[in-house]
């Protein structure tokens, strides 16, 4: 079974970068989806999948049942798209004017695609059921994952697998870890109320610029004084806007920033934290604040047992040269609420060119993968898969 698999997704790699590097070109932000999302249907609806349109707005699922019955099995893909003017010279650049994907959701998307097509041919061996999940909106919080739950898409499904395609890991390697892997993703605002005036006249105004410049200062020490240095946390000022005259003290500037976490406890101390440093720091400067905490996806935690199956499987798949147990990392992702209602996991597969003297990072307006490893990507979801579902495995 693993080999007919593995000659099997072989003979579509080329069908699936053809699918890659069209949806490459024709990207669609976030809550915005709509002809990904119709070709990703019409590609189940021609295999004889049962298909479910707009399920949470605009996700899509479609559901292969083997000849048997066994467990059910989802695998889910991204397909969201950033707004970024794409800078690469390739045949394949983006054709939609500030917007790229930056992320390898294309990717996703049509290595899902293509282990479909495959698992199609195989169906009369399979005792159980595949539901493949294929997510709006991944990028932009409150994300797509959470509505396509809300409307049912994990219902009677046993376990949830998914992978994230990643350019600056080498090509042949698979990352994994059992517990927390991605963190909570979380966003505030801060809007600084002072008293503009003539910039040869500071004595009269209170200057949002350097109230601002001291609550970024200040805010920086909440991880290093305020958060057990045995947990993780971090705290970025992404921008920070006061624009005015050359000649003229800003009465108003806004902050706006990240903060990433994974344990419960030091989200929420963190929350409560950066409020008292904004308080604290305007009212030193008889000045005022409005502050805003948005809670954005929570942190990504893996469950042991089928964690432990994706390291096993890993080592078995061709192409695999490495198979590690990585180091937890701040990026946020909504596969975070598939795990928090099934039990499953979600690891790295490694995609970067060997010969490539760059790796532009993820959401680089020049960003790439190497497309081997979809195949790679696919082999390792399909003998996860297997696993579940073939009875002499």
């Amino acid at each position: 079974m693993r080999e007919q698999l593995n000659k099997g997704l072989d003979s579509v790699y080329s069908e699936m970068v053809d699918i890659r590097r069209y949806l490459h070109q024709y990207p669609e932000l976030s809550f915005q989806e709509e002809n990904t999302p119709a070709y990703i249907a019409e590609f189940h609806k021609k295999l004889g999948h049962e298909v479910k349109i707009n399920v949470g707005e605009r996700g899509v699922v479609a559901i292969l049942r083997g000849s048997k019955p066994g467990k059910t099995i989802a695998l889910r893909a991204d397909f969201d798209g950033l707004p970024i003017q794409d800078e690469k010279d390739v045949p394949y650049k983006s054709k939609v004017d500030g917007a790229m994907h930056a992320c390898g959701h294309d990717g996703h998307t049509a290595t899902l695609l293509g282990l479909a097509k495959v698992f199609n041919s195989m169906k009369e061996q399979l005792s159980g059921t595949i539901v493949f999940i294929h997510q709006h909106a991944e990028e932009y919080a409150p994300g797509g994952a959470i509505a396509m739950i809300q409307d049912g898409c994990l219902d009677g499904v046993d376990y949830v697998f998914g992978t994230h395609l990643w350019a600056t890991e080498p090509l042949g390697k698979i990352q994994y870890r059992k517990g927390p892997i991605m963190a909570a993703a979380d966003r505030f605002e801060v809007e600084i109320h002072g008293q503009g005036g003539h910039g040869a006249m500071p004595h009269l105004t209170k200057d949002a610029v350097v109230i601002g410049s001291q609550l970024v200062t200040n805010l920086q020490q909440l991880v290093s004084r305020r958060v057990d240095p045995l947990k993780a946390a971090v705290l970025s000022i992404g921008s920070f806007e006061a624009k005015n005259a050359f000649n003229v003290i800003a009465d108003s500037a806004k902050l706006i920033g990240t903060v990433r976490t994974f344990d419960e406890d030091i989200r929420t101390k963190m929350e409560q934290e950066i409020k008292r440093i904004v308080d604290g720091t305007t009212l030193a400067a008889d000045a005022s604040a409005t502050y805003h905490y948005f809670r954005g996806y929570p942190a990504v935690v893996n469950h042991d047992e089928e964690t432990e199956v994706v390291a096993t499987i890993a080592n078995k798949v061709p192409g695999v040269y490495e198979v590690e147990n990585m180091t937890p990392q701040m990026g946020g992702e909504d596969f975070a609420y598939y795990l928090q209602n099934v039990k499953g996991s979600f690891f790295f597969t490694g995609a970067r060119n060997p010969e490539w003297n760059v790796a532009y990072p993820h959401h680089h307006p020049k960003f790439d993968f190497d497309e081997r490893a979809m195949l790679i990507a696919a082999k390792t979801l399909g003998h996860i898969t297997l696993h579940y579902l073939v009875e002499d495995e």
